[in-house]
């Protein structure tokens, strides 16, 4: 870049090309400096995201950019998860993440794509989000096909045969407890009354674990209410075959989550 025209300036500086200033010269790079402080001195009300100046301050207050809305969205627990992930993909691909900051993320040209799948975490009410950030880093998944239902339900059906089994037993009961409270009922009556439908779509997305359903006397009466089309839908989550292997070679957890169902009236 050796001609530097005040029209391509002004154009840069209008268009947020932040890229610009790292393209000139030393020399230029003066010239679009003082470029920039004349703009900024035109204007008395300028904005500390996106440096735009205003002459209103009531222009500035009511002034939305994305610099701004990226700011304001730090806390916002979508934005949490996606910052959680932009992190800890640094740390796999690069060794560390340590000089990454909220500022660097907001920066990212994938910002855009790290908050899409933290949202995408909160919408569907994942799992263990960190073990799924890892299961799709480590598995070097194409950052677009993270949202993706399928993406998700192979690291679902992977963690619910790892998984300790107080966790499945604990998120299993929180989701009776959640039932009871919006049904005005009682957690223990879930197998009974809660409707096929529901049952199942808990099941499928990991709310109800193959520890509870199959050691608890209302859980296995709850199966042969089923349709043949809901049993269907669920195979995959409870695989029969696995678990019957799986409660046999770990049978003291399996003595465990008897007791423990048999107590809580299940």
């Amino acid at each position: 870049m050796t001609d530097l025209p005040l029209n391509a300036v002004l154009g840069a500086l209008d268009n947020k090309d932040m890229n610009f200033w790292d393209r000139c010269t030393p020399e230029q790079q003066v010239i679009v400096d003082a470029v920039k402080t004349h703009k900024k001195a035109d204007k008395e009300f300028v904005c500390n995201y996106c440096e735009r100046g205003f002459r209103k301050e009531s222009t500035l207050l009511a002034h939305s950019c994305e610099p701004k809305r990226r700011a304001q969205q730090e806390k916002d627990a979508g934005v949490q998860l996606g910052l959680h992930a932009y992190l800890r993909f640094y740390e796999i691909s690069q060794g560390s993440a340590k000089l990454k900051t909220y500022a660097d993320f907001c920066k990212s040209p994938y910002y855009k794509a790290f908050t899409k799948f933290g949202r995408h975490m909160i919408g569907i009410r994942a799992i263990n989000t960190r073990g799924f950030i890892e299961h799709v880093i480590k598995n070097s998944k194409k950052i677009d096909y993270w949202c993706r239902d399928e993406v998700y339900q192979e690291f679902l059906s992977l963690h619910l045969r790892q998984e300790n089994v107080k966790d499945a037993l604990e998120r299993s009961m929180n989701t009776m407890i959640e039932w009871a409270e919006e049904n005005e009922s009682v957690f223990n009556h879930y197998f009974l009354y809660a409707s096929t439908n529901r049952i199942v779509h808990h099941i499928t997305t990991g709310r109800i674990s193959s520890w509870v359903i199959f050691n608890s006397d209302s859980g296995v009466e709850m199966m042969e209410k089923l349709s043949a089309e809901q049993i269907e839908i669920i195979y995959p989550s409870i695989d029969p075959d696995f678990w019957k292997r799986k409660f046999v070679d770990y049978m003291g957890d399996t003595e465990w989550v008897k007791h423990i169902l048999k107590e809580a009236g299940l």
